[in-house]
């Protein structure tokens, strides 16, 4: 798993998380391609101000056809098809987090020459930025400001690559084990113990 299969993955699966957040607020279709957009590349352009990368370099024509192409299928999917959104959402979700985390902590190694701090802020809001993004637009609380699972698991994915887990292998267990961890917090509840999460009695 290359630099260019995360940026795929995550571009993919945050466009389709941003098309079923529009879908469940009944935006219209252009409201579909709006939000699909901002979040798939909303977290890309907060990252690569904060490392000081050109926006620019994130408007390829593949990348915008991918999105595109990802969208317009979603557009023509006949609701009945689409009716557990909310699942299939969460699961997309969780892997654009775990892949465009991964992505920015790579990029910001590039960059700043394996600095851990920087690859921490640059995981983080490739991960959760666009989602945060759409969230506010749609009206809804973010999810990353819900869930601390969310950017936990950013550091832990900039942790790795700062370690020098960069193997096609190695990224892709990252991935799985990223998904099933975020997963198992939504299902399970998770939530460390702190005084500020202990309910009063």
């Amino acid at each position: 798993m290359s630099w260019t299969i995360l940026h795929f993955i995550g571009i993919i699966s945050y466009a389709a998380t941003g098309a079923f957040v529009a879908l469940e607020a009944r935006f219209s279709f252009i409201g579909i391609y709006a939000l699909g957009f901002i979040t798939a590349f909303g977290g890309g352009v907060i990252r690569n101000l904060i490392i000081g990368v050109p926006v620019t370099e994130l408007w390829d024509h593949s990348t915008i056809l991918t999105v595109i192409m990802t969208l317009t299928l979603i557009v023509l999917i006949p609701l009945k098809w689409i009716n557990h959104w909310r699942r299939w959402g969460l699961f997309f979700d969780s892997i654009g987090l775990a892949s465009f985390a991964l992505q920015g902590a790579m990029l910001a190694s590039e960059v700043f020459s394996n600095d851990l701090g920087v690859m921490i802020l640059a995981a983080m809001f490739t991960g959760v930025g666009g989602g945060m993004i759409r969230d506010v637009i749609a009206g809804r609380k973010p999810l990353a400001l819900k869930e601390e699972i969310h950017t936990i698991l950013t550091i832990v994915c900039a942790i790795c690559i700062w370690l020098g887990w960069n193997s096609p292998l190695e990224l892709t267990l990252i991935v799985l084990i990223v998904i099933t961890l975020r997963m198992s917090a939504i299902q399970f509840q998770w939530r460390l113990p702190l005084p500020c999460n202990l309910k009063n009695e």
